[in-house]
């Protein structure tokens, strides 16, 4: 398979994540690659965006491979993900680091370090009805719980945005995880453009949660959260119930819970977090994350300065599940 750039040509029936703004806004430099068949049909694209580190350039992949025909199997994707890295090899670029958690590869190229991931997703087709009682009961009685106290759901005013930054990184801190600087924050809203929206959970003029989503016709993503400690009961949950109400009436095909992990151990704060996604009637859509070393000196620098700064990346830490996992790569 022929590997090359080729134009953006984002639609709305297309993952928000390879819209020409999004990808300019999150990364130093950015584009689609292409794979075209030997008659010269382009049969898939690949957004792209590269990160420039210290001595580091890095590739991120911030959605999975586009399929642009019916049948576009795993042997040829496995042969165009080989042709990009021959094609990021050859535009100087060091590695390819995992992509974002939304993005869940049906295979990786040989010689990936790679790890079994997913994604909790909902179809949104069926009526507003079937979906609330696809729902499981203790999460509708919250939800019930949550509406009867006066918790509501809000747009967020722009002004809102450093309250909304505050309250998700703290989130993200009380779970010693990493996040962003507002000027990331503001930037990666400002690339989503009228694709994004943030939703508050509000209870007599106190926020209670914070929600990102970034949507298109092709599928709404629940991205960051924030919640205060001691939140009302079920505003999350409220929260997003009535995004998927909302997205479903903008008439957006699905709801992506944005990243889960494969078998987490039992009684985990992961395996919490995947619960609370599976109660809402979600289907656990399973793949692969990766990362290759284009340069591997840099590469095996990288990883180590990685594990010293937070113990190493989650294909790091996923990727001795893959034995474990179906058999769906070279």
């Amino acid at each position: 398979m022929r590997v090359e750039p080729v134009e953006i040509a984002w639609h709305t029936g297309l993952p928000v994540f390879a819209k020409e703004s999004f990808l300019k806004a999150v990364g130093d430099a950015y584009g689609w690659l292409g794979g075209f068949s030997g008659s010269g049909e382009l049969r898939c694209v690949l957004p792209y965006t590269i990160v420039h580190k210290a001595i580091f350039s890095m590739v991120r992949f911030r959605v999975e491979t586009i399929p642009l025909i019916p049948g576009f199997d795993l042997a040829e994707e496995r042969d165009f993900l080989r042709g990009t890295l021959d094609h990021f090899r050859s535009a100087g670029a060091d590695m390819i680091i995992p992509a974002t958690s939304n993005a869940i590869f049906r295979t990786y190229p040989e010689g990936a370090d790679a790890a079994p991931y997913g994604s909790y997703v909902i179809d949104l087709g069926p009526s507003e009805e079937a979906l609330w009682k696809n729902v499981d009961r203790i999460t509708r009685q919250n939800i019930k719980s949550a509406v009867k106290a006066g918790v509501i759901i809000r747009d967020s005013a722009r002004e809102e945005v450093p309250a909304a930054f505050s309250l998700i990184k703290a989130t993200f801190k009380r779970s010693r995880l990493p996040f962003m600087e507002l000027r990331a924050f503001r930037d990666y809203l400002s690339g989503l453009g009228d694709n994004g929206r943030v939703l508050a959970a509000d209870l007599g003029g106190r926020v209670q949660s914070y929600c990102v989503f970034a949507h298109s016709e092709y599928c709404a993503y629940a991205i960051y959260a924030g919640n205060v400690p001691g939140q009302a009961s079920g505003s999350n949950k409220l929260l997003y119930w009535e995004a998927m109400r909302r997205f479903k009436g903008l008439g957006v095909k699905a709801f992506d819970f944005f990243g889960a992990r494969i078998d987490p151990a039992k009684g985990s704060k992961q395996e919490a977090l995947g619960l609370f996604k599976k109660r809402f009637g979600s289907t656990l859509k399973r793949g692969y994350i990766w990362k290759y070393p284009l340069h591997p000196l840099k590469y095996r620098l990288y990883g180590l300065a990685a594990r010293l700064r937070s113990g190493g990346d989650i294909v790091d830490a996923e990727k001795h599940k893959i034995d474990r996992a179906d058999a769906g790569a070279a």
